[in-house]
């Protein structure tokens, strides 16, 4: 797989950049990626309800997520050792695709009322070598795509990863109604062979100034950060990662509720949210990472940002009719459409320029340490969304939300100016 090498492709076409091997490894790196977190979401919760156990300890098992949001403290790791006789990223990768092999493919051999111990380590020990994966991956993605391509080869990966939610929340699901859960982890668990079998092939690029101690992958890293740009630009660049998707993210918090008080019924909800909502964040994702190619990372945060909170209003105008009981389901299709589309685009943005704000030197733990950073207002925002719908209104909230998308939006000036040469990160 030589041309997984960085090189100049900006004379590709945009449908030939999209059949190289380096967007085939984003595709099947996003899927490996994604399938074990719905895994832990979808699958394992029904599989412990349909056996019988208590809604409350469903709920308390959620906690097993948590190593997605803390991972940026074991990424220095991933940056400084290399294992299994690999490459930096290989190594990472292979282990954790074995262990999450192995661990998916034993949860469904047991037995719920008996040994729910064991089905909340081996759902930790799956929930810890998958956020591991993230790490590993986010980083290897970003060594090999140049930097005219980040916004393309991310965006598959994003739209790969949500893709994978089919299999775990969808097909797995059918296949319980006929098969034992065993067969069903098992298979679900095999999902994750083909790119276990592609990561061998890879050719990986070694940064020259990898940490050579861990207190220099500890330390490193944040120094790198800090006086790249100075103090100030890296508290802006942060501040930027935290509120960018704000708005966004805080206004589908309690979608299902909202629709359900909006007089929808559960399969209105469940076919069109499903359907509609996922192939138009797809779209939106892959049309964004097509048009970034040309337009370059910053146009699109301000284009795509702008996309994004605008289509917020149409909840707005949602929660309106459903007030007044003119709610229709073509009228929900075509908000959820409007802002899956609009959020599609905005993440695919959003993520090329986390990539693109990394070092190849420590990347692991940049990344890792960005997107935990933006995890924080779909952890701890969004829990604040009841109480301000109980105070405020649907009608007002989405307008709350639209209104907390303009900081990060007022934000781009400083990181990502409309008409400013597009910065990159290099290894010297």
């Amino acid at each position: 797989m030589s041309d997984l090498k960085v090189q100049n492709a900006s004379n590709l076409k945009w449908y030939q950049a999209i059949f190289t091997r380096r967007m085939g490894l984003c595709l099947v790196t996003g899927f490996s990626s994604g399938l074990p977190l719905y895994v832990l979401l979808s699958l394992l919760s029904a599989f412990l309800r349909k056996e019988g156990l208590d809604l409350r300890l469903i709920g308390v098992l959620s906690l097993i997520m948590f190593p997605y949001t803390w991972k940026f403290l074991w990424a220095p790791f991933l940056d400084r050792y290399r294992i299994l006789g690999f490459s930096r990223r290989k190594g990472w990768i292979i282990l954790t695709q074995i262990i999450l092999i192995l661990s998916i493919g034993t949860l469904g051999f047991c037995e719920v009322t008996s040994s729910i111990l064991t089905i909340s380590i081996l759902a930790l020990i799956t929930s810890v070598a998958s956020a591991t994966q993230d790490i590993a991956i986010d980083a290897l993605r970003r060594e090999i795509l140049p930097d005219n391509e980040l916004g393309l080869g991310n965006s598959l990966f994003v739209n790969a990863y949500r893709i994978a939610s089919l299999v775990p929340g969808g097909l797995s699901l059918i296949l319980a109604d006929f098969l034992p859960w065993s067969q069903v982890f098992m298979l679900t668990a095999a999902c994750l062979i083909p790119g276990l079998i592609l990561i061998f092939f890879v050719h990986e690029k070694e940064a020259n100034k990898a940490p050579r101690t861990l207190k220099e992958a500890v330390v490193e890293p944040f120094n790198e950060f800090i006086h790249r740009n100075g103090l100030k630009a890296a508290l802006l660049c942060v501040s930027f990662v935290f509120l960018y998707k704000l708005g966004d993210s805080m206004a589908t918090a309690l979608a299902t509720p909202f629709y359900l008080d909006m007089g929808y019924s559960l399969t209105q909800i469940g076919i069109v949210a499903k359907n509609v909502g996922l192939w138009s964040m797809v779209i939106g994702g892959l049309l964004g990472g097509i048009l970034m190619l040309k337009t370059g990372i910053n146009k699109a945060l301000w284009i795509f940002g702008f996309g994004q909170m605008i289509t917020i209003l149409g909840f707005v105008l949602l929660a309106h009719l459903g007030q007044k009981g003119q709610s229709s389901v073509i009228m929900l299709a075509l908000v959820i459409g409007a802002e899956a589309l609009g959020a599609g685009l905005g993440t695919a943005a959003f993520v090329a320029f986390i990539a693109r704000e990394t070092s190849p030197a420590y990347t692991a733990t940049q990344f890792a340490l960005l997107t935990s950073f933006s995890a924080v207002p779909r952890t701890f925002c969004n829990a604040a969304t009841g109480f301000l719908v109980e105070g405020l209104g649907w009608e007002n909230f989405f307008i709350l939300c639209t209104a907390l998308a303009i900081p990060g939006m007022l934000l781009l000036f400083k990181v990502a100016p409309f008409f400013a040469e597009e910065k990159s990160q290099t290894s010297n």
